[in-house]
């Protein structure tokens, strides 16, 4: 039984890489999306989009796989939900602050403001 929850869990971790190594951040359009481990970092001009607990990236309690966003080519005067676990590109303003339950990236649950509302001015 230990051995089939570790197979699956290493056929969940090659599922992740394969598919963020499938559509690499350098040939996105904008508004594409992407699901990698938390311990990658979010690229340039990406945002994260979302955050989950998934026994691909590993075990534990803390949520450990995100979506990520493209950002890069909306045209001036979009606005996009983005979770505040990454700053916002060059170019986006914060315009607003709330929470959501999908982008907890702590293992102690809390109800601040974890979301912006972001604006592309330039």
């Amino acid at each position: 039984m230990i051995r089939i929850r570790h197979a699956a869990a290493l056929a969940a971790m090659a599922a992740v890489t394969a598919l963020t190594l499938a559509a690499s951040p350098a040939s996105a359009a904008p508004g594409d999306t992407l699901t990698m481990c938390s311990s990658t970092l979010t690229p340039d001009g990406w945002v994260d989009a979302q955050w989950w607990n998934s026994g691909g990236c590993g075990s534990g309690f803390t949520p450990n796989t995100k979506q990520i966003k493209d950002l890069r080519g909306y045209p001036v005067g979009t606005q996009v939900n983005a979770c505040a676990s990454t700053w916002p590109p060059a170019g986006w303003t914060i315009t607003n602050t709330y929470y959501s339950s999908g982008c907890r990236y702590s293992a102690v649950p809390s109800f601040n403001p974890n979301t912006w509302t972001l604006k592309r001015t330039s």
